[in-house]
């Protein structure tokens, strides 16, 4: 009966093309980049999850909401996407620990959500025609309005959004008497990457996203961690900033996804905005050092430009996607700093690569 009384919604995209669907939860509209993500489960750790603020995700999974939601299973103080695009959306859910329906998790956290669409259709149209802003109408706007609301929506490229995601002060994570302390830049961190710190003895002090190095270097720490979020790097001057400084100063040094690119980019390595982009749990990995594949969590539409990595002297590739061959991994040769595009924390996502925060430990070490 309450599928039956719903209203319809539709999905513009900036090209004006039109995709319709039913509206879940609260009305309105909203705004983003349209991005999908090929996950078979996670969806609450995808929603929550800093790196997609801004972003309308596309669920390939045709089934969302099915295992409700649980309070232990975020990686951020509330759902970051913009809004959410799904074939079927289940209002009754089936795990005996989940803490509710997903559905009341959108209304609670005033997510606009639109439901029965072709999302195999959408899916081909973003890989054929490039990701591209897009909004989300459930409330009848005229589409006049829609269109000439969504021309004036920035484009992704050259867009700051650690800012809106990063913690406003630094806080603590950890056993205060582990046996490591590490200063972590929050551009948008998730919580599963301090919790794979802290299980292994570190005690985690995390930063503004627009803190300097010495605010960083008076927690005396064994090292440092630059995170993921969303956004262009390039306009992150005072995280590069950082960055360069943690290099001249011989420190350990550790990125994933944005915070790999901002090491690129103190490095005079430039970046570049993906046509689609990676977003998934089942992205392959080949690790060129140990010629190990692994099958892992990405979510980025951003990459280092790998023909420059080569150029560069210091630098070297620790890692490539198999698929399109894009930098996955680096290293600097005379320094203990390296990264990885990808998320070794999972979250949801294979463990394949969480032997990357053992390798960071094991550089605290040194």
């Amino acid at each position: 009966m309450k599928y039956t009384t719903r209203k319809s919604a539709i999905l513009l995209l900036s090209d004006g093309t039109i995709f319709h669907g039913k509206s879940i939860g609260i009305s309105g509209t909203t705004f983003g980049e349209v991005c999908f993500n090929t996950g078979m489960t996670g969806y609450q750790e995808i929603f929550t999850d800093p790196s997609y603020y801004g972003q309308i995700m596309v669920a390939t999974n045709p089934h969302i909401g099915n295992y409700g939601v649980n309070d232990n299973e975020v990686e951020s103080n509330g759902i970051k996407i913009a809004g959410l695009v799904c074939k079927n959306f289940s209002f009754n859910y089936s795990r005996e620990d989940a803490s509710g329906s997903l559905e009341d998790y959108f209304t609670k956290h005033n997510l606009i959500c639109i439901s029965d669409v072709d999302t195999r259709a959408l899916v081909s149209y973003i890989r054929e025609n490039g990701a591209m802003n897009s909004v989300i109408c459930t409330d009848d706007t005229p589409i006049e309005e829609l269109k000439a609301a969504l021309a004036s929506v920035p484009d992704m490229k050259g867009l700051e959004l650690a800012s809106t995601v990063s913690t406003k002060e630094p806080y603590f994570y950890g056993d205060e008497n582990a046996k490591y302390k590490v200063s972590a830049l929050d551009l948008g961190i998730k919580t599963n990457i301090l919790r794979n710190l802290a299980k292994r003895d570190c005690y985690i002090k995390v930063f503004p996203y627009d803190a300097s190095y010495a605010d960083m270097d008076s927690f005396n720490p064994d090292g440092f961690f630059l995170s993921n979020g969303p956004g262009d790097p390039e306009p992150l001057d005072g995280a590069i900033a950082i960055a360069k400084e943690i290099l001249a100063n011989n420190k350990p040094v550790f990125g994933i996804c944005l915070g790999h690119q901002v090491i690129g980019l103190a490095n005079g390595i430039s970046t570049y905005k993906m046509f689609n982009g990676h977003r998934g749990i089942n992205h392959p990995v080949i690790n060129v050092i140990t010629g190990k594949g692994e099958i892992t969590s990405q979510n980025h539409g951003f990459a280092v430009n790998r023909e420059e990595l080569e150029a560069n002297p210091e630098m070297e590739i620790t890692h490539l996607h198999l698929n399109d061959g894009t930098v996955g991994g680096m290293r600097m040769k005379n320094k203990n700093c390296f990264s990885v595009q990808y998320h070794p924390e999972a979250s949801p996502g294979p463990h394949d690569s969480s032997y990357l925060f053992d390798q960071f430990v094991e550089s605290l070490k040194k």
